[in-house]
C-alpha cells in the first residue's frame, strides 16, 4: 500500500473515529442535577410533626438507593439522594422546594409526601419545568396532564378507593347509616368527595353525620364521640396515622360497633394497628395495592423475598411490619425502572416523557394483578385495589382486584 493510500485510510479510521466520538457525545443529554457519574434526586417527607409516621418512607428510599449504588448505580451513575424535612407544612415545603430546584439543583423532586406539601409547590415545580415525580400522595388532582405536566402520582388515588367503598356499602348494606371523620384540608376532602360521588343520590341520606378535624388538634377523641351519638352503624375513617389510631382505640374504648372502614394511607400494621391493639381493630375493612409483609401468605413469595432481604442487609433498623417501608421500596423500584429507561438522555423532558410510558410495570410488592401504566394522558400510574378486613393480627384478602380510575 502506498504512503498516500495509507494517510487516506487512516484519515478515514480517524474521521470514523471522531464521528462515533462525536454521536457518542451527542447521545448523551444532561439537566440540571445529572452527569456522567451522579443522578442528584430531591425529595420532602414530614420527618417530624404531625404526619413523622411517614418518615419512614423517605429513610427506606435512601437505604433503596444505596443499595442500588453498592451494585455500580444506574448505568454508571450513582444517585445523591437529598432528603429535607417539612413537618407536613406546606410553608416549608415550598422553601425546601426552593432550596432542592435552585441551590442543590437537583434533576427532579421524587416522592415528596403530603397533599397539603404537593399542592403549595405544584404550581412552582411545573412553572420551573421539574419533575415533580411520583407524589407520595393519592389527591386526584395528580392525573392532570394537560394542565400540569410536570407533576404525576403514583399510588391510586383517594376517590377511587371510597368510591369502592361506596361499591361495597351500597351492596352489603344498603340501609346504612355512614358517620364520616376527615381531615380538613386537600387530602380529606378528596376521599369524602369519592365517598360521595360513589353514593351518588343516596349520599345526603346515608350520611347522617361529618365530622373535620385539624392536624394542629392533640387528640380526635371528641370528634368521635359526637359521630357516635349520630346513632350511625358505619364509620369511615379518614385520617393519617396518628389520628387513626387514635380513632380505633377511641371506638373500642366508648362501645361504639360500627362497620368501621380505614382508608388505605393508615393501614399500615406497624404504625396504626399495633399502636391501636390488635384487639380493637378486628373487622376493619380497608383497601390495599401492595402486599402486606405482616402476612404470612408471602414468606416464599419471591418478591417479598426480595423485600425481605433488603430489610435484613440494607435497612435493618426499619420495621418491615410498617407498611411504609413497602411503599418507598416499590416507588423507589418504579425510579429506578424510570431512569433506566431514560439511558443517557437524562433531561428532565426525558424523565417525564419516560415516566408517561411504563407498560404493565411490576415492582414485586405490587399484589398479584396490580399493574402500573401510564401515559401521556394518564398520569395514574396505579388505579387497582383489593378489599381486605383485619383478623387476628394482619390483613386478609377479599373479592376480585377492582379497578377504578377518577381522572384530574
Amino acid at each position: 500500500m502506498s504512503a498516500t493510500k495509507r494517510l487516506a485510510v487512516l484519515g478515514a479510521a480517524l474521521a470514523l473515529v471522531a464521528t462515533s466520538g462525536s454521536a457518542a457525545l451527542a447521545q448523551k443529554k444532561y439537566d440540571s442535577g445529572a452527569n456522567d457519574t451522579e443522578i442528584k434526586i430531591g425529595n420532602i417527607m414530614p420527618y417530624s410533626g404531625p404526619a413523622s409516621a411517614y418518615g419512614i418512607i423517605g429513610r427506606t428510599e435512601a437505604a433503596y438507593f444505596k443499595k442500588i449504588n453498592d451494585a455500580g448505580g444506574i448505568n454508571g451513575r450513582k444517585i445523591n439522594f437529598i432528603s429535607y424535612d417539612d413537618a407536613y407544612s406546606p410553608p416549608k415545603a415550598v422553601e425546601q422546594a426552593r432550596k432542592l430546584v435552585e441551590s442543590d439543583e437537583v434533576l427532579l423532586i421524587f416522592n415528596s409526601l403530603g397533599t397539603p406539601s404537593n399542592s403549595a409547590i405544584q404550581k412552582y415545580m411545573n412553572s420551573k419545568k421539574v419533575p415533580q415525580l411520583f407524589v407520595a400522595t393519592g389527591a386526584t388532582k395528580w392525573n392532570d396532564p394537560k394542565d400540569f405536566p410536570w407533576t404525576m402520582g403514583w399510588q391510586p388515588n383517594y376517590q377511587s378507593e371510597t368510591q369502592i367503598y361506596a361499591k361495597y356499602i351500597l351492596k352489603n348494606m344498603p340501609n346504612a347509616k355512614i358517620a364520616v371523620l376527615y381531615q380538613n384540608d386537600d387530602y380529606g376532602k378528596d376521599y369524602l368527595k369519592g365517598l360521595k360521588d360513589g353514593l351518588g343520590q343516596k349520599a345526603a341520606s346515608m350520611i347522617v353525620a361529618e365530622e373535620s378535624f385539624e392536624t394542629s388538634q392533640p387528640t380526635i377523641d371528641s370528634n368521635i364521640v359526637k359521630l357516635k351519638a349520630s346513632n350511625a352503624d358505619v364509620f369511615i375513617d379518614i385520617a393519617t396515622p396518628k389520628f387513626a389510631a387514635q380513632a380505633i382505640k377511641k371506638v373500642a374504648e366508648i362501645g361504639w360497633k360500627p362497620t368501621h372502614f380505614l382508608n388505605n394511607v393508615s393501614a399500615s400494621v406497624g404504625s396504626v394497628i399495633k399502636p391501636a391493639g390488635f384487639e380493637n381493630a378486628q373487622d376493619i375493612i380497608s383497601a390495599a395495592y401492595l402486599k402486606d409483609a405482616s402476612d404470612k401468605q408471602w414468606d416464599n413469595d419471591p418478591g417479598m423475598k426480595e423485600f425481605y432481604a433488603f430489610m435484613a442487609k440494607d435497612f435493618p433498623e426499619g420495621d418491615k411490619l410498617d407498611g411504609g417501608t413497602v411503599v418507598g421500596f416499590g416507588v423507589a423500584q418504579t425510579l429506578v425502572q424510570v431512569l433506566k429507561q431514560c439511558g443517557d438522555n437524562l433531561t428532565r423532558e426525558n424523565i417525564m416523557k419516560q415516566a408517561a410510558s411504563l407498560k404493565d410495570f411490576r415492582t414485586e410488592v405490587l399484589l398479584p394483578g396490580v399493574k402500573i401504566n401510564t401515559a401521556a394522558n394518564d398520569f395514574a400510574p396505579i388505579s387497582q385495589l383489593q378489599l381486605m378486613k383485619f383478623k387476628g393480627e394482619k390483613w386478609e384478602l377479599f373479592g376480585d382486584v377492582i379497578s377504578a380510575d377518577v381522572g384530574g
